[in-house]
């Protein structure tokens, strides 16, 4: 086992790191207070190679491996969670289906622009759409309908929670096509967002990755031709376990950056501060916290790279994925917890950063499969 990183990795996360230090945090507060989308940095991500980061060369990607991708998403997690949830969904749910699913006509028209982020000098982003109002943690429960016209699908329905709703370009859609058949009757249509009938939803009011735009999406008599199905009849439902069995690694190497950027500052801030006559730092009350702190991060740190790397290798990582999801979310939300209250009374501010990561951890024990699912799908595999 190596537990080194390789220098293109350290040189990955440094340039992860500097962008989320000189380009993330200012104005940080400002975009998560008036629940601005962050566009500047997604532009700036995507001139970086970080918006299709383990896309295939040929079709506009870095042509990076998954352990790239949790080094990135931890580095600008740490600073802003809204901007890293944005690159998340394009690369673990959007751009890697299109690339291990899609035809090649999909990919040249659709994934291209995708993976570098711009199409004629514009954001060109993508959402994924499985979430509706009776179907969350159940995705079989599909009441989305795409109905066979012949030459394409008339789609009608509601999707609820989509990330980068308002501003995607191209949404992937799971949708049910023959009700008599259950979860093995769901396919996935690729939709254009300025497609006759697509209606944006009011953006959503969001305690925490409130720079990022959550929207309600309506579909009403939407006319999607056949070439944007991906895959045969009744593949959709595998195709989003598929990817949000992926996408539980962004996820979860998120959670793992709002930890350590809680922990930083934490541990920076109990060096400053002073009471009973010394820094904090030197009470054994705040010294356990923070031993657990980074305790809790580094075996978060290690099952994020565990399933990256099982990943790469082309290994079953459904069980991985779910185990460092699960950790690392629930590291996030007691490690930002803590850190609150480790700042006292300047942790309930918004300056000092700590109570935004606060609001922002909640999240990750929620989106891309609860805890609870997680729990399910992990207790599954140890006792099949």
């Amino acid at each position: 086992m190596h537990f080194q990183l390789s220098e293109e990795h350290l040189m990955i996360q440094k340039a992860a790191r500097d962008f989320a230090r000189s380009e993330c945090l200012p104005g940080v507060i400002e975009r998560d207070e008036h629940q601005k989308f962050p566009k500047e940095q997604v532009l700036r991500l995507a001139e970086l190679g970080f918006m299709g980061m383990m896309v295939d060369p040929n079709y506009g990607g870095s042509g990076m491996d998954t352990v790239s991708y949790v080094l990135a998403m931890e580095e600008i997690s740490k600073i802003d969670a809204s901007v890293s949830v944005c690159m998340s969904v394009n690369n673990s749910l959007v751009c890697w289906g299109l690339d291990t699913y899609g035809t090649d006509a999909q990919k040249q028209k659709y994934l291209t622009p995708l993976a570098q982020g711009r199409k004629d000098g514009e954001l060109y982003i993508g959402a994924f759409l499985l979430s509706e109002p009776e179907a969350g943690s159940d995705a079989t429960s599909q009441r989305t309908m795409a109905e066979d016209k012949g030459d394409h699908y008339l789609l009608n329905g509601t999707k609820n929670w989509i990330t980068n709703g308002n501003s995607a370009s191209v949404y992937l859609v799971i949708a049910q096509a023959d009700v008599s058949k259950g979860s093995h009757g769901i396919n996935v249509l690729i939709v254009e967002k300025d497609s006759p009938g697509v209606v944006v939803g009011a953006k959503e009011n969001k305690l925490g990755i409130r720079g990022s735009d959550t929207h309600s999406i309506l579909f009403n008599d939407v006319k999607v031709p056949k070439e944007n199905q991906i895959g045969e009849d009744g593949f959709g439902f595998r195709f989003a376990m598929k990817v949000l069995a992926g996408g539980r690694i962004g996820i979860a190497s998120q959670a793992l950056g709002i930890a350590s950027g809680a922990y930083e500052l934490s541990l920076n801030y109990s060096k400053e501060r002073k009471a009973f006559g010394k820094e904090i730092a030197q009470h054994q009350a705040i010294q356990f916290k923070l031993a657990d702190m980074a305790t809790r991060i580094e075996a978060s740190r290690l099952l994020c790279l565990r399933a990256a790397w099982e990943k790469d290798q082309h290994l079953d990582y459904a069980l991985s994925s779910s185990m460092a999801k699960v950790f690392a979310s629930e590291t996030a939300m007691w490690t930002a917890t803590e850190a609150v209250q480790i700042h006292g009374g300047y942790g309930y501010v918004k300056e000092y950063h700590v109570e935004r990561l606060m609001r922002d951890a909640k999240i990750t024990q929620i989106y891309e499969g609860t805890s609870e699912v997680q729990r399910i799908v992990i207790s599954r595999s140890i006792l099949k």
